[in-house]
């Protein structure tokens, strides 16, 4: 059956168990996300009974053996905590500005002498880049004429 559909033959037995243990209902399309005791106690059974992923995943009604795999490389390598569900998809780029409270300025009298200086050559350097801008801006404007 499989060979007519193009479908792998390891899909095909997994489709037969997930109806022979659970019906219909086993083949229905299902999106789920399991717990860390959860995962501990699949794994546990699979292990005392000697089950293989297949078997595994039509018992707990899991449509992906591979994740059965997935989770026993994570539970050996970093134990309980490294079956808890993580947050997926990309990360922020950026965080919100608003959550966070602006920093506080400290006077200058607080201030040590190398601060101080650091913070006069960005403004001396700010400066002559703004002047330089503006320079550049000027001539592009001046008449063809003059330069």
């Amino acid at each position: 059956m499989g060979r007519r559909y193009r479908v792998p033959h390891s899909k095909v037995r997994l489709w037969a168990k997930l109806y022979q243990v659970h019906g219909t209902q086993g083949l229905a399309k299902k999106f789920s996300h399991y717990s860390a005791k959860f995962k501990r106690s699949v794994l546990r059974r699979m292990w005392a009974k000697s089950l293989s992923y297949t078997d595994t995943a039509a018992i707990y009604n899991i449509r992906n053996p591979s994740c059965l795999a997935n989770w026993e490389r994570l539970y050996r390598e970093g134990g309980m905590e490294a079956l808890r569900p993580r947050r997926r998809g990309r990360r922020k780029a950026m965080s919100d500005h608003k959550d966070r409270p602006p920093p506080a300025e400290r006077s200058d009298a607080d201030r040590s002498r190398e601060e101080l200086i650091a913070e006069l050559n960005e403004l001396r350097m700010e400066n002559a880049y703004l002047k330089k801008l503006d320079a550049l801006v000027q001539a592009r404007q001046a008449p063809k004429g003059r330069k």
